[in-house]
Formats: structure tokens, sequence, C-alpha cells
């Protein structure tokens, strides 16, 4: 099986939760796993980091990836049966990673949000400015009774210039989802070093794969096995509530 396949590549190397709360992992429906074989490996590759709770959160966004309930349970259904049909144990759950866009306004208007267990809703800012008047729309979203987690806001520029941001919309409610890709140093150097200041102040409340292909699982994999990684660890572990999901 890839599991034992990505073991012996990789070596032993475990996460100290059990669930993921970001992946891309539904087979076509976004530029993550394109095919089932896609993501069965994926998924093997997460459960060798000792993962087996994960939250299947494909791309919604205008344009480029507009997601429906039904495109997305269609895939979900797909790849929950060839689960069972390979034996392979491990629970999904079916949400979105939500881009803040006109597309996001019509889903939330028709009632065709996809939240996480417990009423989670993982919202991606452009990665160009702010959106416009957003406190507004996180307190609007939080009133309709949804828990907001910022996704990897140690990638968007225009916060990590301006970090008093940062405290701002933690002290409003939302909670943040940092991207272990960014922690080992994937988006650049920028990414990483805002990434650490969150965690020192923390401000980091999950931790997320963002896996999109083997190549992701890989870089996660080797940098669990770095003293770096063992460092930041010991600063996120007290804050990370990935398990409390589902």
């Amino acid at each position: 099986m890839f599991n034992n396949l990505f073991k012996r590549k990789h070596q032993s190397a475990k996460l100290f939760y059990d669930t993921d709360v970001h992946c891309h992992i539904l087979p076509g429906v976004d530029h993550g796993a394109q095919t089932l074989d896609d993501s069965l490996q994926l998924i093997e590759a997460q459960m060798a980091m000792g993962i087996r709770r994960i939250v299947c959160t494909s791309h919604v966004t205008a344009v480029t990836f507009e997601n429906t309930p039904q495109s997305l349970n269609d895939a979900f259904r797909t790849l929950s049966d060839a689960l069972q049909a390979h034996s392979i144990d491990v629970q999904l759950f079916l949400s979105a990673e939500y881009r803040i866009d006109e597309y996001f306004n019509k889903q939330h208007q028709q009632g065709q949000l996809l939240p996480m267990p417990g009423n989670h809703l993982l919202l991606e800012n452009s990665f160009q400015q702010e959106l416009m008047q957003l406190d507004e729309l996180l307190f609007d979203l939080q009133l309709a009774g949804y828990h907001i987690i910022l996704a990897h806001p140690e990638r968007y520029p225009y916060y990590a210039n301006h970090r008093v941001r940062y405290q701002q919309l933690h002290n409003a409610g939302a909670k943040f989802q940092i991207n272990i890709l960014s922690l080992a140093g994937y988006f650049g150097q920028g990414a990483r070093e805002t990434a650490l200041w969150l965690a020192r102040n923390g401000m980091v409340d999950y931790l997320g794969s963002d896996m999109h292909n083997l190549e992701h699982a890989a870089i996660i994999h080797d940098y669990l096995k770095t003293k770096d990684w063992q460092k930041q660890q010991h600063i996120l572990e007290p804050h990370i509530i990935n398990d409390s999901i589902g």
C-alpha cells in the first residue's frame, strides 16, 4: 500500500493531534487531488503522520472553483465509498474553504454553505487586499451562529505589514488556522516569519496541512522530523484545538 511506501521513504513522524482541518483531497473539484487514486494516496500520507480525522475543505471561489453542495457531496461520497472498499480507517467530514467574494455572498444568501461540525466556517481572504467591511461580515456570520476560522492568515502580506490587524480580528472572535507548509518555509520567508510571530503571540488556534498533492505531503512529513518543528510544537501545542472539531 502507498502508506507503507510513504513510510519507507520518509520515516515515521507524527503530529500531536489527529484531525486535519484544511486540505484539498476530494477528487476533481479544485486544484488539489485530481483523481480518486490521488485522494487515496494523500489520505494514506496523512495517516502516516498520525491523522485519523480529516475535514475536506475544497475551494469554493468565484469563476475558478464555483463548487456547490451537490458537487462537493458527489466527490465526498465517491471518496467515502472508496475508503470503505479499501478498508482505510479514517473519518471524513465535508466542508469547504470559502473565498470571501461575490460567489460566497450568493451561497450564503441561498443557505448553501457547508460548515464543519460545530458550525465552524473556514474563510479565505483575497491575497491582494482585505475585503471592505470585513468586520461587519464576520460579525453578521457570528450572529448567525457560525464560528469563524480564518485560513492561513500568515499568507496575507497586508496583515503581515500591519500586525495589529491580527490582534483586532483575533480579539473579535476569529480563530486562526496556520499552514504547516508555511512553518516549513514553502510559501517563503515572509509567511514563515509571520506564522512564527502568530505562534509566539498565542494566536494560532488550528494547524492545517493545506495539502494539495504528494509534494506537499513529503515537505510536511520531512519538516516534522526537524529540530525547528520540535521547537515550534512546544510553543503551539498548548493552543491548538484541531481535535475539538467534530
